[in-house]
């Protein structure tokens, strides 16, 4: 991407826009994260000390309304707009994580209790109940989080077929056999597999559905095209009405391509591929020291306690967007990871040595092209509506009509973790 317009001097001095605030006594704690498809696993230090930027500016009556009440999305959004409610949503950071891991942990030694016996008589009773006392004190564990939210959270992360390893032909049938017999309500076709809802639910959308059908490896132009066809014909209202039935948007987009690339793979696809080439008039950008530059400097200017907690598609801006958010978290990972000793690193840690390493702006790199590889393994993710009409309009101006011009075929760019809904499989079959 060509950075030579864009005034770039304030990134050189930024510094973070929220204040970390750090109690008198302040511990650090080493965690595994793993992805939640495949066995890669993340070593982190943490350092549970540090409280969330906007912490500073919550009420106590905020506090103790988000730990009690359980109130739907549509009524906080209310109270952010009438009362100044602020509240975080989104995926649970590796800090949240570890701090209702431990709020269990002390849940269940104050009550004479195992984990276990929490998991099964409070967290996933055959009543399924809801005891407002436990969650609470478990929403009290994470500043700014709605207790509806921890609910949510709590169930995916204790559920007693979280984590069963690889998938087996056996399981696989089961789950083919289950769907058809009770479709795709995940909720009942768990219990015949012995998976986690959501488990099952990714596994027969990207895996099992139209199997045999399914292509993999590098995608035709032919294919690309088809592609573009699918997502700039669908209007806006039409991708609300898939969001408004429950249906994620790449599901939908799958199915009209046949089934012969899984809901990852078009996700990928575009969003890692296709709006990148157009973005950069119809050539794949390579990634330079002047990109490394500007994502040091964004991250920085965030002031998160750690990289978990960021939302990688709010880092483009109007003049620097070449790449996705999947993109940009890969990247990160690799500036983080040349930093020797990072494992026992706390995030600040981290932030101060690359800091130091791209304190100054390097020079404009030359124009050259690259092809972009990446693997097909994502966590899915729906799509809003607004950023399918941009990028639906945005491709309908570039590819309305076959061109000559157009590039051959490239691989899916490199991809990594994204952000997971708040919403628990419970409430949407």
């Amino acid at each position: 991407m060509d950075l030579s317009g864009m005034d770039l001097s304030g990134l050189e001095a930024s510094q973070p826009t929220g204040q970390l605030r750090r109690p008198a006594k302040s511990t650090t704690k080493t965690v595994q994260t793993e992805r939640q498809q495949g066995k890669k696993k993340h070593t982190r230090t943490l350092d549970m000390g540090l409280l969330p930027p906007e912490s500073s500016s919550t009420s106590t009556s905020h506090d103790e309304l988000l730990a009690t009440k359980w109130l739907p999305v549509k009524k906080l959004n209310e109270l952010a707009e009438s009362e100044g409610l602020i509240y975080k949503k989104g995926k649970f950071s590796a800090i949240e994580a570890q701090q209702i891991k431990e709020a269990v942990e002390n849940y269940a030694r104050n009550n004479s209790m195992t984990v276990e016996q929490v998991r099964d008589e409070l967290i996933h009773s055959s009543e399924r109940r809801k005891d407002q006392k436990f969650f609470s004190e478990m929403a009290a564990a994470v500043p700014l989080r709605p207790v509806i939210a921890v609910y949510h959270y709590i169930r995916r992360a204790y559920h007693p077929n979280q984590k069963m390893g690889d998938w087996t032909s056996e399981q696989d049938s089961a789950l083919k056999d289950a769907v058809i017999r009770l479709g795709p309500k995940w909720e009942k076709v768990a219990p015949e597999v012995g998976r986690a809802a959501s488990d099952c639910r990714d596994r027969y959308r990207n895996h099992i559905h139209h199997r045999d059908r399914r292509k993999s490896g590098a995608w035709t132009k032919a294919e690309e095209e088809e592609l573009v066809k699918i997502i700039t014909s669908l209007t806006n209202k039409e991708v609300k009405d898939l969001k408004a039935e429950g249906e994620i948007f790449w599901v939908a987009v799958s199915e009209k391509m046949q089934g012969t690339r899984s809901p990852q793979q078009c996700r990928i696809k575009w969003l890692d591929s296709l709006m990148n080439r157009l973005r950069n008039e119809g050539e794949n950008s390579r990634w330079s020291s002047q990109d490394a530059f500007i994502l040091v400097h964004k991250v920085d200017s965030l002031g998160v306690r750690d990289d978990s907690e960021i939302d990688w598609k709010r880092l483009p801006d109007p003049d620097w967007n070449a790449w996705s958010a999947h993109v940009l978290q890969r990247r990160w990972l690799t500036l983080k990871r040349a930093v020797k000793g990072y494992e026992d690193m706390t995030h600040q840690e981290i932030m101060d040595i690359l800091r130091t390493k791209f304190a100054q702006l390097p020079s404009s790199p030359p124009k050259s092209k690259r092809k972009v590889v990446s693997t097909l393994t994502i966590d899915e993710d729906e799509a809003t509506s607004e950023e399918m009409s941009e990028a639906s309009a945005t491709m309908t101006t570039k590819y309305g009509s076959k061109s000559k011009a157009q590039k051959a075929p490239v691989a899916p760019s490199e991809s990594s973790d994204d952000s997971s809904s708040d919403s628990d499989s419970d409430e949407s079959d």
